[in-house]
């Protein structure tokens, strides 16, 4: 009974990935200080995000169209959720936004800069990807790399 599950959650992913905006939310390339833990249960702990290294003032772009779910203040650090055309949200943290609730966003539009004040030991990024309530891997939004074979080197085998 849990293939059927695996099944469905594959599936969704797929569906995500071949909707995948091709905006990333920082300059490349991303380095990634801590990746996606989904906890076993809502209430578990996880790590509902990944965290991307980047500078206190770096300019943070909407992943795609869509439009100012939130803009503001949670915990004491600021924070930006993105309601994207696809109805999946993403949220960007810690940061100063620079859009309004209820506004509309262009993919690759500055949408914040990030401040001080994270969970990281240096500056990052806490960027998250929700369906309704569920937490999903924001790097699934992203496409994939393209393996390239490169020719065999001179003499090489």
């Amino acid at each position: 009974m849990t293939t059927l599950p695996t099944l469905l959650f594959a599936l969704f992913l797929a569906l995500v990935q071949a909707a995948a905006p091709s905006v990333r939310p920082l300059p490349g390339p991303l380095t990634v200080t801590r990746w996606w833990d989904p906890p076993p249960t809502p209430y578990a702990a996880g790590h509902r995000g990944v965290d991307l290294s980047a500078p206190v003032g770096a300019e943070l772009r909407a992943v795609a169209d869509g439009r100012v779910h939130y803009a503001g203040w949670v915990a004491g650090r600021g924070v930006l959720s993105l309601v994207l055309a696809n109805g999946l949200r993403t949220t960007y943290e810690p940061v100063r936004p620079l859009v309004s609730e209820g506004g509309r966003v262009t993919a690759g539009q500055v949408v914040a800069v990030l401040t001080a004040g994270s969970h990281c030991p240096a500056p990052c990024l806490h960027w998250g990807l929700l369906a309704g309530e569920t937490y999903l891997n924001p790097l699934s939004l992203l496409p994939r790399p393209t393996a390239r074979l490169l020719p065999a080197a001179p003499g090489g085998t």
